[in-house]
């Protein structure tokens, strides 16, 4: 097995950066992405071995695209398969066959044009090696029954150092740490971990959440209960290129061929009932009648049944995602209904959003208040996405009382995750955010945010809303802002996830994308067109080999002399290259710049270049003196964080210094026990309830 309990009991006395509760795919993602970016990470599960249920299908485009930058997509593809059409029946006849698929293909801004099967298990497995690869693995049978972290405001840190505390500064920084505590092992002794970060990624039942005390209100349908289980059919029972749905009157079974087994399926359907109308615990027996009463096969077809459940609809989200040090997400922060699979993917994307903002914070660059933009991004999508499940949930069981519906109504444009994006966050920069004397509104710009209350689809309240000048209100009723208005020439808004394309590496010839271009844990500031030199040399020479890198992105007729010679060219192209090769995608990749050819325009049109292209030419371009282009500053995880023209050096500036401090001088390495400063997180919450 290719995880283990870890290198036994961990006494009081040890310390990590960041804990990581709860070894599921929104845990492993996590620690993946801080392992690379040389954080030093811990994670524990409650488990005393990894599950081998499949759960959810798999990823969607989406989260396709995060396992593709943390270096693992290959190995998923190859443990999965494309999604398959659906076979409905009625009445134990087939009616009807749906692929909802069947309009979709890859294009140039999105090389993954749909979800993809694999049974859970199987992605956790291929986490786990990934995660192994950086010599850290999954410490099973660890329970956490105990948080606690002190007070820690500026004024307390203040106050100790007055008092001159005989420990030293060590000392104080020990004590500000996250203290957890694990349940007894096996051999009766208990054990404590000091965390400078927690996060909780430990499910809806999360104990973590609840020693935070953090509310988890919403609903729990009682009417609408599922049984579900992984279950073996004889061979040639059904035909594994399809999913089979039957849906009548009385119920339903549906079942799924789990890629990678020969004769592995997905079993869901409605329960048995008794006799007053409840719903009755799954069996491999009561299986086998609903299998035989809907389907017409015989109930001995059903040859194994195993990890079976009950499911039932929950539609919950968490007060807050964030108290103090600790963090929450995945299910643990919001669980939704499964109509649409965007359960597992939310979390995923969740840790993504998070897990660059704790590298940077925890390696001394960022300032703590970048850990903020979690909750204020994340927040607001996963409210969006319990009302978009429940709505797709509705839709689905409408289409099911007619014959011919079936899972197929649960999958729109908007399960793919392709379109979700941060526009309303302080982090999605124009011109006039980073300026605010320029804003129409100064006066009310975001230094002067109101906080209203808000609610979110469950009926939670949450007081930390924020209204903005340019503020639009999002599906949930959230109020969200916007940036400047952009035409559609213009491209991706900042806050968008940032487009793939096609290109070609400048240095080698060879064929390769944006978005390999972004992968790993830096911020990348693209370069269109000749004025935007200027911006990426000083981009370089202030943070090269911390944390951003650059890439100039050349139009295919555009002359390359002068800008980049043929040798740094090839070197940087060379050592890129064996970075891949070897997996090196974390803080010890390099180099910090690339070029790169957008040999068919496909860069240009997705981010919207092509007007500063055109201004070029008309002017004569670098002959005539002009000094046209456009710089994007994509986030490390592929969003837009800012978008000027190139002439705008001191918004580029403004906006990494935000993110990664002010370059090499202000680089330190992560700290792996008491080096840092206890007032660094000034909103420390007082106490955190145990039990």
């Amino acid at each position: 097995m290719d995880a283990d309990r870890g290198a036994g009991t961990v006494t009081s006395t040890e310390v990590t950066d960041v804990l990581v509760v709860g070894a599921g795919p929104t845990g492993l993602v996590l620690a993946c992405d801080l392992a690379r970016r040389g954080i030093a990470v811990r994670i524990v599960d409650r488990s005393p071995a990894p599950p081998r249920t499949s759960r959810a299908k798999g990823p969607n485009p989406r989260s396709l695209e995060i396992l593709d930058d943390l270096g693992v997509a290959e190995a998923v593809l190859a443990a999965g398969s494309a999604p398959l059409p659906m076979l409905k029946y009625r009445d134990r006849a087939p009616v009807a066959q749906a692929d909802p698929w069947a309009g979709s293909a890859p294009s140039p801004d999105a090389v993954y044009d749909r979800a993809w099967l694999v049974a859970q298990w199987r992605l956790e497995e291929i986490l786990r090696a990934r995660l192994a690869g950086y010599g850290v693995r999954v410490e099973l049978g660890r329970e956490v029954v105990g948080l606690t972290q002190p007070p820690d405001t500026p004024a307390e840190a203040g106050a100790r150092a007055e008092a001159g505390a005989e420990d030293g500064p060590d000392a104080d920084a020990e004590a500000s740490r996250v203290v957890v505590t694990f349940a007894e092992d096996r051999r009766g002794e208990g054990a404590a971990l000091r965390a400078r970060c927690v996060v909780g990624c430990d499910g809806a039942h999360s104990s973590v959440r609840k020693l935070l005390g953090i509310g988890f209100e919403g609903t729990t349908q009682e009417d609408q209960v599922m049984v579900c289980g992984d279950v073996e059919l004889a061979e040639d029972a059904l035909d594994r290129g399809l999913w089979h749905q039957w849906f009548d009157e009385d119920g339903a079974v549906m079942l799924c061929p789990i890629p990678g087994t020969r004769t592995g399926w997905w079993f869901q359907a409605g329960p048995e009932r008794d006799g007053r109308g409840r719903p009755l615990a799954p069996t491999a027996d009561g299986f086998r009648r609903l299998l035989a009463h809907h389907t017409g096969l015989p109930g001995q077809a059903l040859t194994r049944a195993e990890l079976l459940s009950t499911y039932r609809v929950n539609v919950r989200m968490a007060d807050r995602f964030r108290a103090g040090r600790v963090f929450l997400a995945g299910d643990a922060a919001h669980v939704h209904a499964i109509a649409g699979g965007l359960g597992m993917n939310t979390g995923i994307q969740d840790a993504f959003n998070l897990g660059w903002k704790l590298g940077e914070v925890l390696a001394g660059r960022a300032d703590p208040e970048l850990l903020d933009t979690y909750e204020e991004e994340r927040l607001p999508v996963a409210a969006r996405t319990l009302d978009l499940t429940s709505e797709r949930l509705r839709a689905t069981l409408e289409a099911i009382r007619r014959p011919g519906g079936g899972l197929d109504s649960a999958i729109t444009a908007d399960t793919t995750g392709l379109g979700v994006g941060y526009r309303w966050s302080s982090l999605a920069a124009d011109r006039t955010h980073l300026d605010a004397s320029t804003h129409p509104d100064a006066g009310s710009h975001p230094d002067a945010h109101t906080r209203p209350d808000r609610t979110h689809p469950t009926g939670v309240p949450h007081p930390n809303a924020v209204t903005h000048p340019n503020a639009v209100t999002h599906p949930t009723g959230v109020p969200l802002t916007t940036g400047a208005p952009l035409t559609a020439d213009e491209g991706p808004q900042a806050g968008d996830r940032a487009p793939d394309a096609p290109c070609t590496d400048a240095a080698t010839g060879a064929g390769t994308r944006l978005h390999r271009v972004l992968a790993g844990p830096r911020t990348t500031v693209l370069g269109f067109g000749s004025g935007s030199a200027a911006v990426l040399d000083e981009v370089a020479a202030t943070y090269g080999g911390t944390g951003v890198r650059t890439c100039r992105v050349y139009a295919a007729d555009e002359d390359r002399a002068g800008e980049q010679s043929q040798e740094q060219s090839q070197e940087q192209g060379e050592e890129q290259s064996a970075d891949r090769r070897e997996g090196r995608t974390g803080a010890e990749a390099g180099p910090p710049g690339c070029a790169v050819i957008d040999a068919e325009g496909h860069a240009a049109a997705a981010y919207g270049t092509g007007a500063s292209a055109r201004a070029e030419a008309s002017a004569g371009g670098t002959a005539s003196g002009a000094r046209t282009g456009t710089i994007v500053v994509v986030r490390p995880d592929h969003h837009v964080g800012l978008r000027v023209p190139a002439d705008d050096a001191r918004s580029v500036r403004e906006y990494l210094r935000r993110l990664h401090g002010t370059g090499h001088s202000a680089a330190r390495p992560p700290e792996r026990s008491s080096e840092r400063s206890p007032d660094r997180f000034p909103d420390m919450v007082d106490a955190v309830r145990k039990g």
